[in-house]
Protein backbone atom coordinates (compact mmCIF):
# COMPACT_ATOMS: atom_id res chain seq x y z
CA UNK A 1 0.00 0.00 0.00
CA UNK A 2 1.59 2.99 -0.86
CA UNK A 3 0.00 5.91 0.19
CA UNK A 4 -0.56 7.19 4.18
CA UNK A 5 -3.24 7.15 6.30
CA UNK A 6 -4.36 9.44 9.50
CA UNK A 7 -7.30 9.20 11.63
CA UNK A 8 -8.44 9.89 14.96
CA UNK A 9 -8.27 6.74 17.05
CA UNK A 10 -9.69 8.04 19.83
CA UNK A 11 -13.69 8.39 20.96
CA UNK A 12 -14.99 11.78 18.35
CA UNK A 13 -15.74 14.97 20.43
CA UNK A 14 -13.58 16.50 23.26
CA UNK A 15 -11.95 15.09 25.89
CA UNK A 16 -9.21 14.78 28.03
CA UNK A 17 -6.37 13.73 25.57
CA UNK A 18 -7.25 12.43 21.86
CA UNK A 19 -4.77 10.26 19.88
CA UNK A 20 -4.28 10.26 15.99
CA UNK A 21 -2.34 7.32 14.44
CA UNK A 22 -0.48 7.52 10.97
CA UNK A 23 0.32 4.92 9.62
CA UNK A 24 2.05 4.76 5.58
CA UNK A 25 5.79 4.59 3.87
CA UNK A 26 5.81 8.58 4.68
CA UNK A 27 4.47 8.02 8.25
CA UNK A 28 6.82 9.47 9.73
CA UNK A 29 8.75 11.88 6.92
CA UNK A 30 4.95 13.68 7.02
CA UNK A 31 4.82 14.10 10.53
CA UNK A 32 8.46 15.01 10.57
CA UNK A 33 7.38 18.39 8.57
CA UNK A 34 4.57 19.17 11.18
CA UNK A 35 6.46 18.36 14.57
CA UNK A 36 8.82 20.50 16.58
CA UNK A 37 11.01 18.74 18.96
CA UNK A 38 11.31 20.61 22.17
CA UNK A 39 15.62 19.31 22.06
CA UNK A 40 17.13 20.80 18.94
CA UNK A 41 18.57 18.12 16.52
CA UNK A 42 15.65 15.44 17.67
CA UNK A 43 13.24 15.22 14.38
CA UNK A 44 11.42 12.09 14.19
CA UNK A 45 13.52 10.82 11.30
CA UNK A 46 16.25 10.05 13.46
CA UNK A 47 14.05 8.70 16.80
CA UNK A 48 13.95 5.07 17.48
CA UNK A 49 11.64 2.78 17.43
CA UNK A 50 9.37 2.71 20.10
CA UNK A 51 10.29 6.04 21.83
CA UNK A 52 8.24 9.01 22.82
CA UNK A 53 9.40 12.58 21.97
CA UNK A 54 7.75 15.61 23.33
CA UNK A 55 7.49 18.63 21.09
CA UNK A 56 4.70 20.67 19.27
CA UNK A 57 2.82 20.70 16.45
CA UNK A 58 2.86 24.01 14.12
CA UNK A 59 1.73 25.79 11.83
CA UNK A 60 4.14 27.94 10.51
CA UNK A 61 4.79 29.83 13.29
CA UNK A 62 1.67 29.13 14.91
CA UNK A 63 1.46 26.83 17.87
CA UNK A 64 -1.50 24.64 17.55
CA UNK A 65 -0.83 21.86 20.46
CA UNK A 66 2.23 20.63 22.19
CA UNK A 67 2.17 16.69 22.22
CA UNK A 68 3.52 13.40 22.38
CA UNK A 69 4.87 11.33 19.17
CA UNK A 70 5.15 7.45 19.81
CA UNK A 71 6.93 6.41 16.76
CA UNK A 72 6.93 2.30 15.39
CA UNK A 73 8.91 1.27 12.80
CA UNK A 74 7.94 -1.28 9.69
CA UNK A 75 7.49 -4.20 9.99
CA UNK A 76 7.13 -4.33 13.90
CA UNK A 77 3.77 -1.86 14.31
CA UNK A 78 -0.13 -2.70 14.55
CA UNK A 79 -0.18 -2.27 10.67
CA UNK A 80 3.23 -3.76 9.64
CA UNK A 81 4.34 -0.24 8.18
CA UNK A 82 6.13 3.03 9.53
CA UNK A 83 3.11 4.43 12.20
CA UNK A 84 3.67 7.31 13.93
CA UNK A 85 0.83 7.59 17.27
CA UNK A 86 0.16 11.80 18.37
CA UNK A 87 -1.31 12.15 21.83
CA UNK A 88 -2.61 15.83 21.44
CA UNK A 89 -4.99 17.64 24.12
CA UNK A 90 -8.47 16.36 23.16
CA UNK A 91 -10.12 19.51 22.36
CA UNK A 92 -12.01 19.26 18.84
CA UNK A 93 -10.22 22.25 17.14
CA UNK A 94 -6.77 20.46 18.04
CA UNK A 95 -8.00 17.07 16.24
CA UNK A 96 -9.23 18.86 13.40
CA UNK A 97 -6.39 21.46 12.83
CA UNK A 98 -3.68 18.24 13.47
CA UNK A 99 -5.63 16.41 10.67
CA UNK A 100 -5.91 18.94 8.43
CA UNK A 101 -1.96 19.95 8.51
CA UNK A 102 -1.64 16.09 8.20
CA UNK A 103 -3.70 16.08 4.84
CA UNK A 104 -2.16 18.65 3.52
CA UNK A 105 1.20 17.13 3.62
CA UNK A 106 0.35 13.77 1.94
CA UNK A 107 -1.71 11.94 4.31
CA UNK A 108 -5.28 11.12 3.01
CA UNK A 109 -8.21 10.03 6.02
CA UNK A 110 -8.49 6.54 6.99
CA UNK A 111 -11.43 4.45 6.06
CA UNK A 112 -13.23 2.09 8.41
CA UNK A 113 -11.42 -0.59 9.56
CA UNK A 114 -8.36 0.21 7.52
CA UNK A 115 -5.61 0.04 10.08
CA UNK A 116 -6.53 -3.20 10.79
CA UNK A 117 -7.52 -4.17 7.39
CA UNK A 118 -3.41 -2.96 6.83
CA UNK A 119 -2.71 -5.14 9.60
CA UNK A 120 -4.48 -8.16 8.06
CA UNK A 121 -3.01 -7.79 4.27
CA UNK A 122 0.82 -7.33 5.84
CA UNK A 123 0.77 -10.21 7.34
CA UNK A 124 0.43 -9.28 10.63
CA UNK A 125 -2.72 -11.05 11.66
CA UNK A 126 -5.16 -13.90 10.15
CA UNK A 127 -8.97 -12.58 8.90
CA UNK A 128 -10.70 -13.77 12.20
CA UNK A 129 -7.78 -12.27 14.68
CA UNK A 130 -8.65 -8.73 12.41
CA UNK A 131 -12.40 -9.95 13.49
CA UNK A 132 -11.89 -10.28 16.75
CA UNK A 133 -10.46 -6.45 17.29
CA UNK A 134 -13.65 -5.03 16.33
CA UNK A 135 -14.97 -7.47 18.89
CA UNK A 136 -12.98 -6.75 21.64
CA UNK A 137 -13.61 -3.05 21.08
CA UNK A 138 -17.47 -3.47 21.32
CA UNK A 139 -17.22 -5.79 24.38
CA UNK A 140 -19.38 -4.78 27.05
CA UNK A 141 -18.95 -7.68 29.80
CA UNK A 142 -16.60 -10.02 31.13
CA UNK A 143 -17.53 -13.00 28.45
CA UNK A 144 -17.41 -10.72 25.54
CA UNK A 145 -13.54 -9.31 26.39
CA UNK A 146 -12.60 -12.87 27.01
CA UNK A 147 -13.81 -14.50 23.85
CA UNK A 148 -12.85 -11.96 21.74
CA UNK A 149 -8.94 -11.49 23.76
CA UNK A 150 -8.52 -15.28 22.97
CA UNK A 151 -9.55 -15.20 19.16
CA UNK A 152 -7.22 -12.25 18.84
CA UNK A 153 -4.07 -13.46 20.43
CA UNK A 154 -5.12 -16.38 17.82
CA UNK A 155 -6.90 -19.71 19.69
CA UNK A 156 -9.51 -20.06 16.80
CA UNK A 157 -5.96 -20.28 14.27
CA UNK A 158 -4.18 -22.49 15.79
CA UNK A 159 -7.21 -24.68 15.60
CA UNK A 160 -7.95 -24.19 11.85
CA UNK A 161 -4.15 -24.38 11.25
CA UNK A 162 -4.05 -28.19 13.25
CA UNK A 163 -6.92 -28.79 11.22
CA UNK A 164 -5.61 -28.06 7.45
CA UNK A 165 -2.24 -30.09 8.22
CA UNK A 166 -4.22 -32.89 8.91
CA UNK A 167 -6.58 -32.31 5.90
CA UNK A 168 -3.70 -31.41 3.73
CA UNK A 169 -2.09 -35.05 5.36
CA UNK A 170 -4.79 -37.17 3.86
CA UNK A 171 -5.32 -34.68 0.83
CA UNK A 172 -1.69 -35.48 -0.18
CA UNK A 173 -1.74 -39.03 0.37
CA UNK A 174 -5.15 -39.72 -1.43
CA UNK A 175 -3.41 -37.50 -4.55
CA UNK A 176 -0.26 -39.56 -4.19
CA UNK A 177 -2.58 -43.23 -5.12
CA UNK A 178 -3.65 -41.27 -7.93
CA UNK A 179 -0.75 -40.36 -9.82
CA UNK A 180 0.22 -44.01 -9.01
CA UNK A 181 -3.40 -45.57 -9.76
CA UNK A 182 -1.20 -47.71 -12.67
CA UNK A 183 0.94 -49.82 -9.69
CA UNK A 184 -2.10 -51.39 -8.23
CA UNK A 185 0.27 -52.49 -5.85
CA UNK A 186 1.28 -49.42 -4.17
CA UNK A 187 -0.84 -47.84 -1.50
CA UNK A 188 0.07 -44.90 0.30
CA UNK A 189 -3.03 -44.45 2.49
CA UNK A 190 -4.05 -47.26 4.39
CA UNK A 191 -8.18 -46.47 4.72
CA UNK A 192 -8.62 -47.23 8.07
CA UNK A 193 -5.78 -44.79 9.45
CA UNK A 194 -7.63 -42.03 7.12
CA UNK A 195 -10.82 -43.21 8.52
CA UNK A 196 -9.56 -42.89 12.02
CA UNK A 197 -8.29 -39.07 10.96
CA UNK A 198 -11.78 -37.78 9.18
CA UNK A 199 -13.60 -39.21 12.47
CA UNK A 200 -11.35 -36.97 15.00
CA UNK A 201 -10.93 -34.01 12.19
CA UNK A 202 -15.19 -34.29 12.10
CA UNK A 203 -15.17 -34.15 15.90
CA UNK A 204 -13.31 -31.22 16.24
CA UNK A 205 -15.24 -29.23 13.52
CA UNK A 206 -18.13 -30.07 15.21
CA UNK A 207 -16.98 -29.23 18.74
CA UNK A 208 -15.95 -25.69 17.11
CA UNK A 209 -19.57 -25.69 15.47
CA UNK A 210 -21.61 -26.61 18.10
CA UNK A 211 -20.21 -23.99 20.76
CA UNK A 212 -21.31 -21.00 18.63
CA UNK A 213 -24.32 -21.08 20.28
CA UNK A 214 -22.71 -20.58 23.60
CA UNK A 215 -20.58 -17.89 21.55
CA UNK A 216 -23.87 -16.39 19.79
CA UNK A 217 -25.20 -15.96 23.32
CA UNK A 218 -22.40 -14.28 25.41
CA UNK A 219 -21.40 -11.71 22.37
CA UNK A 220 -25.28 -10.57 21.64
CA UNK A 221 -27.21 -11.28 25.07
CA UNK A 222 -29.05 -14.30 25.98
CA UNK A 223 -33.35 -13.10 25.00
CA UNK A 224 -35.29 -13.18 27.82
CA UNK A 225 -38.91 -12.36 27.29
CA UNK A 226 -40.78 -11.40 29.93
CA UNK A 227 -44.33 -12.21 29.69
CA UNK A 228 -47.75 -12.84 31.76
CA UNK A 229 -51.18 -11.36 31.85
CA UNK A 230 -51.68 -7.29 32.10
CA UNK A 231 -50.73 -5.53 35.25
CA UNK A 232 -48.64 -8.60 36.37
CA UNK A 233 -45.84 -6.10 37.02
CA UNK A 234 -44.01 -6.88 33.49
CA UNK A 235 -42.80 -3.96 33.41
CA UNK A 236 -42.28 -2.55 36.71
CA UNK A 237 -39.87 -5.49 36.83
CA UNK A 238 -38.26 -4.66 33.52
CA UNK A 239 -37.68 -1.12 35.11
CA UNK A 240 -36.07 -2.99 38.47
CA UNK A 241 -33.38 -5.30 36.26
CA UNK A 242 -32.66 -2.25 34.22
CA UNK A 243 -32.32 0.14 37.29
CA UNK A 244 -33.99 2.91 34.96
CA UNK A 245 -38.00 3.94 34.35
CA UNK A 246 -37.38 1.94 30.80
CA UNK A 247 -40.77 1.19 30.29
CA UNK A 248 -44.34 3.10 31.59
CA UNK A 249 -45.84 1.70 34.46
CA UNK A 250 -49.66 2.34 35.03
CA UNK A 251 -52.45 0.46 36.77
CA UNK A 252 -54.38 0.79 33.47
CA UNK A 253 -54.24 -2.92 31.66
CA UNK A 254 -53.19 -2.80 28.90
CA UNK A 255 -50.53 0.05 28.91
CA UNK A 256 -47.61 -1.78 27.72
CA UNK A 257 -48.55 -1.98 23.50
CA UNK A 258 -45.44 -2.55 21.63
CA UNK A 259 -41.69 -4.50 22.63
CA UNK A 260 -39.28 -2.51 24.86
CA UNK A 261 -35.92 -4.06 25.23
CA UNK A 262 -32.56 -3.18 26.75
CA UNK A 263 -29.63 -4.83 28.19
CA UNK A 264 -28.42 -5.50 31.58
CA UNK A 265 -24.93 -7.13 32.64
CA UNK A 266 -25.62 -9.50 35.78
CA UNK A 267 -22.11 -11.45 36.76
CA UNK A 268 -20.30 -10.99 33.31
CA UNK A 269 -22.85 -12.16 31.28
CA UNK A 270 -25.06 -9.72 29.25
CA UNK A 271 -28.88 -10.74 29.55
CA UNK A 272 -31.37 -8.67 26.89
CA UNK A 273 -34.83 -8.28 28.48
CA UNK A 274 -37.95 -8.00 26.79
CA UNK A 275 -41.50 -6.54 27.72
CA UNK A 276 -43.73 -7.25 25.93
CA UNK A 277 -48.02 -6.71 25.68
CA UNK A 278 -49.97 -8.48 28.75
CA UNK A 279 -51.82 -11.39 27.36
CA UNK A 280 -55.47 -11.15 27.75
CA UNK A 281 -58.45 -11.00 25.52
CA UNK A 282 -59.50 -7.86 23.36
CA UNK A 283 -60.52 -6.02 20.89
CA UNK A 284 -58.29 -2.96 20.52
CA UNK A 285 -56.63 -3.59 16.85
CA UNK A 286 -53.24 -2.03 18.27
CA UNK A 287 -53.30 -4.27 21.67
CA UNK A 288 -53.83 -7.30 19.52
CA UNK A 289 -50.92 -6.55 17.39
CA UNK A 290 -48.95 -5.89 20.48
CA UNK A 291 -50.31 -9.69 22.10
CA UNK A 292 -49.04 -10.99 19.02
CA UNK A 293 -45.81 -9.55 19.36
CA UNK A 294 -45.52 -10.74 21.93
CA UNK A 295 -45.49 -14.33 21.53
CA UNK A 296 -42.87 -13.87 18.58
CA UNK A 297 -40.64 -12.62 21.10
CA UNK A 298 -41.52 -15.88 23.36
CA UNK A 299 -40.62 -17.83 20.00
CA UNK A 300 -37.13 -16.14 20.00
CA UNK A 301 -36.32 -16.44 23.58
CA UNK A 302 -34.54 -18.64 25.50
CA UNK A 303 -34.96 -17.92 28.91
CA UNK A 304 -39.42 -17.10 30.03
CA UNK A 305 -39.65 -15.41 32.82
CA UNK A 306 -43.79 -16.12 33.14
CA UNK A 307 -44.81 -13.12 35.50
CA UNK A 308 -48.05 -14.29 37.72
CA UNK A 309 -50.22 -11.95 39.90
CA UNK A 310 -49.82 -14.37 43.31
CA UNK A 311 -53.33 -13.14 44.55
CA UNK A 312 -54.17 -14.93 41.60
CA UNK A 313 -52.05 -17.15 40.39
CA UNK A 314 -54.08 -20.44 40.16
CA UNK A 315 -56.40 -18.62 37.73
CA UNK A 316 -53.64 -16.75 35.76
CA UNK A 317 -51.71 -20.75 35.14
CA UNK A 318 -54.85 -22.28 33.99
CA UNK A 319 -55.99 -19.93 31.44
CA UNK A 320 -52.41 -19.25 30.34
CA UNK A 321 -50.96 -22.43 30.27
CA UNK A 322 -52.62 -23.92 26.63
CA UNK A 323 -51.04 -20.65 25.22
CA UNK A 324 -47.41 -20.42 26.56
CA UNK A 325 -46.28 -24.13 28.39
CA UNK A 326 -46.14 -25.26 24.67
CA UNK A 327 -44.79 -22.66 23.68
CA UNK A 328 -41.80 -23.13 26.18
CA UNK A 329 -40.48 -26.30 25.32
CA UNK A 330 -36.95 -26.21 24.99
CA UNK A 331 -36.22 -22.72 26.94
CA UNK A 332 -36.04 -22.06 30.23
CA UNK A 333 -38.84 -21.20 31.89
CA UNK A 334 -39.25 -19.13 35.15
CA UNK A 335 -42.70 -18.52 36.91
CA UNK A 336 -42.22 -15.29 38.53
CA UNK A 337 -45.06 -14.97 41.26
CA UNK A 338 -45.07 -10.98 41.61
CA UNK A 339 -47.16 -9.12 44.37
CA UNK A 340 -45.41 -11.55 46.70
CA UNK A 341 -45.46 -8.54 49.83
CA UNK A 342 -49.60 -8.51 49.54
CA UNK A 343 -49.62 -11.93 50.48
CA UNK A 344 -50.42 -13.95 53.73
CA UNK A 345 -49.26 -17.57 53.95
CA UNK A 346 -52.89 -18.99 54.03
CA UNK A 347 -53.74 -16.87 50.80
CA UNK A 348 -51.86 -19.00 48.86
CA UNK A 349 -52.88 -22.13 47.33
CA UNK A 350 -49.87 -24.63 46.04
CA UNK A 351 -50.00 -25.26 42.45
CA UNK A 352 -48.82 -28.21 40.90
CA UNK A 353 -45.72 -26.97 38.00
CA UNK A 354 -44.40 -28.78 34.83
CA UNK A 355 -41.09 -30.50 35.60
CA UNK A 356 -38.10 -28.65 35.40
CA UNK A 357 -39.47 -25.18 36.07
CA UNK A 358 -38.07 -22.92 38.58
CA UNK A 359 -40.32 -20.23 40.14
CA UNK A 360 -40.02 -17.91 42.52
CA UNK A 361 -41.70 -15.51 44.79
CA UNK A 362 -41.12 -11.60 44.55
CA UNK A 363 -42.28 -7.76 44.74
CA UNK A 364 -40.85 -5.77 41.87
CA UNK A 365 -41.82 -3.07 43.57
CA UNK A 366 -40.65 -3.08 46.85
CA UNK A 367 -37.26 -4.67 44.96
CA UNK A 368 -37.49 -7.55 46.93
CA UNK A 369 -35.93 -10.88 46.23
CA UNK A 370 -34.50 -9.08 42.69
CA UNK A 371 -31.02 -10.76 43.55
CA UNK A 372 -32.37 -14.70 43.74
CA UNK A 373 -34.14 -13.88 40.37
CA UNK A 374 -30.73 -12.80 38.80
CA UNK A 375 -29.29 -15.91 40.49
CA UNK A 376 -31.71 -18.19 38.98
CA UNK A 377 -31.21 -16.21 35.45
CA UNK A 378 -27.59 -16.86 35.44
CA UNK A 379 -28.39 -20.37 36.31
CA UNK A 380 -30.68 -20.63 33.47
CA UNK A 381 -28.30 -19.27 31.07
CA UNK A 382 -26.13 -22.48 31.42
CA UNK A 383 -23.14 -20.25 30.24
CA UNK A 384 -20.35 -23.00 31.44
CA UNK A 385 -17.21 -21.57 33.02
CA UNK A 386 -14.61 -21.08 30.10
CA UNK A 387 -10.80 -20.61 30.86
CA UNK A 388 -8.53 -18.51 28.55
CA UNK A 389 -7.46 -21.16 26.19
CA UNK A 390 -11.40 -22.26 25.59
CA UNK A 391 -11.84 -22.04 21.61
CA UNK A 392 -15.56 -20.60 21.42
CA UNK A 393 -17.25 -19.48 18.14
CA UNK A 394 -19.01 -16.27 18.01
CA UNK A 395 -18.99 -15.02 14.41
CA UNK A 396 -21.74 -16.07 12.31
CA UNK A 397 -19.86 -15.94 8.78
CA UNK A 398 -17.07 -17.99 10.82
CA UNK A 399 -20.24 -20.89 11.72
CA UNK A 400 -20.86 -20.96 8.13
CA UNK A 401 -17.94 -21.85 7.30
CA UNK A 402 -17.65 -24.51 9.89
CA UNK A 403 -20.67 -25.70 8.49
CA UNK A 404 -19.99 -26.28 5.13
CA UNK A 405 -16.91 -27.98 6.27
CA UNK A 406 -18.43 -30.32 7.90
CA UNK A 407 -20.80 -31.02 5.44
CA UNK A 408 -17.81 -32.09 3.36
CA UNK A 409 -15.92 -33.86 6.19
CA UNK A 410 -19.13 -35.96 6.35
CA UNK A 411 -18.91 -36.85 2.74
CA UNK A 412 -15.10 -37.90 2.87
CA UNK A 413 -16.36 -40.22 5.84
CA UNK A 414 -18.72 -41.37 3.68
CA UNK A 415 -16.69 -41.71 0.37
CA UNK A 416 -14.20 -44.02 2.71
CA UNK A 417 -16.83 -46.12 4.30
CA UNK A 418 -17.99 -47.00 0.72
CA UNK A 419 -14.50 -47.30 -0.71
CA UNK A 420 -14.88 -44.57 -3.17
CA UNK A 421 -12.77 -43.73 -5.82
CA UNK A 422 -10.12 -41.98 -4.56
CA UNK A 423 -10.57 -38.47 -6.67
CA UNK A 424 -14.11 -37.85 -5.46
CA UNK A 425 -12.43 -38.48 -1.76
CA UNK A 426 -9.84 -35.74 -2.86
CA UNK A 427 -12.42 -33.24 -3.75
CA UNK A 428 -14.15 -33.07 -0.66
CA UNK A 429 -11.08 -32.72 1.23
CA UNK A 430 -10.28 -29.81 -0.93
CA UNK A 431 -13.93 -28.41 -0.56
CA UNK A 432 -13.38 -28.40 3.61
CA UNK A 433 -10.17 -26.85 3.24
CA UNK A 434 -11.31 -24.51 1.26
CA UNK A 435 -13.98 -23.41 3.82
CA UNK A 436 -11.64 -23.54 7.05
CA UNK A 437 -9.25 -21.37 4.88
CA UNK A 438 -11.97 -19.18 4.28
CA UNK A 439 -12.53 -17.96 8.09
CA UNK A 440 -8.45 -16.61 8.05
CA UNK A 441 -8.61 -14.79 5.10
CA UNK A 442 -6.90 -17.07 2.75
CA UNK A 443 -9.55 -17.71 -0.07
CA UNK A 444 -11.44 -14.40 0.99
CA UNK A 445 -12.71 -11.79 -2.33
CA UNK A 446 -11.75 -8.40 -1.60
CA UNK A 447 -15.75 -7.59 -1.63
CA UNK A 448 -16.11 -10.26 1.67
CA UNK A 449 -13.39 -7.76 3.35
CA UNK A 450 -14.90 -4.69 2.24
CA UNK A 451 -17.59 -6.06 4.03
CA UNK A 452 -15.92 -7.12 7.00
CA UNK A 453 -13.89 -3.91 8.10
CA UNK A 454 -16.52 -1.33 6.84
CA UNK A 455 -18.38 -2.39 10.46
CA UNK A 456 -14.93 -1.11 12.23
CA UNK A 457 -15.06 2.25 14.12
CA UNK A 458 -12.86 4.66 12.24
CA UNK A 459 -9.24 4.82 13.55
CA UNK A 460 -8.99 1.15 14.11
Amino acid sequence: MEDTICAVSTAPGAGGIAVIRVSGPKAIAICNTIFVPRTTGKDLLSQRAYTLRYGSIRHGEELIDEVLVALFRTPHSFTGEDTVEITCHGSVYIQQQIMQLLIENGCRSALPGEYTQRAFMNGKMDLSQAEAVADLIASTSAGQHRLALNQMRGGFSHELKNLREQLLHITSLMELELDFSDHEELEFADRSELSMLATHIESVISRLANSFSVGNAIKNGIPVAIIGETNAGKSTLLNVLLNEEKAIVSDIHGTTRDVIEDTINIQGITFRFIDTAGIRETHDAIESIGIERTFQKLDQANIVLWMIDASDASLQIAQLSEKILPRSKGKQLILVFNKADLLTNHQFKPIDLPENVQSIFISAKKREHINELQDLLIQAAHIPSLSPNDVIITNIRHYEALTHALESIHRVQEGLSANLSGDFISQDLRECIFHLSDIVGEVTTDQVLGNIFERFCIGK
